[in-house]
């Protein structure tokens, strides 16, 4: 099959936990006090090439709950996957490392984390649904603006 043919494939091939960290700084206390939290959640996307048509594509989440000035918890989740990507021009490509494929991982690292808070004693923290399409989008915007950077990152 000659390039000019050749199709385009998007294949998942493998989505794993890389790194995962939970820290409660104030347990026990926190637990007596009157649970009216704060939550603030960070995003941030890295992909890389490892050979022809495969990429590491990894999405960091970080939640961190405050309860007045003091930290309830801090989780931490990067969730990866290796995904097969052929077939596609340039901003193809990089519109689906920076968006499909994190969009693909989020609800792996959605359920990591409800599963770690929930571990760590507290309520159960369901994030909200994320738009990658629009952070893309605003990482476009920015990056016509600054120094092209392989990160993208947004705060909800």
């Amino acid at each position: 099959m000659s390039e000019a043919t050749q199709e385009q494939r998007f294949i998942i091939q493998k989505i794993y936990t890389k790194d995962i960290s939970f820290e409660s700084p104030n347990a026990p206390g926190i637990f007596t006090s009157d649970f009216k939290p704060a939550l603030e959640v960070n995003l941030n996307v890295e992909s890389k090439s490892l050979e022809e048509g495969i990429y590491h594509v990894v999405l960091r989440v970080t939640a961190t709950t405050k309860v007045e000035e003091r930290t309830a918890f801090l989780c931490e989740v990067e969730q990866a996957g290796i995904f097969t990507l052929v077939g596609f021009g340039d901003e193809e490509l990089s519109y689906l490392l920076g968006s499909q494929c994190p969009n693909t991982l989020f609800p792996y690292a959605r359920e990591v984390v409800s599963d770690l808070v929930a571990r760590g004693g507290f309520p159960q923290l369901l994030l909200e649904p994320v738009n990658f399409d629009a952070m893309y989008q605003e990482h476009l915007h920015n990056q016509s603006s600054q120094p092209q950077e392989n990160t993208q990152e947004t705060a909800q």
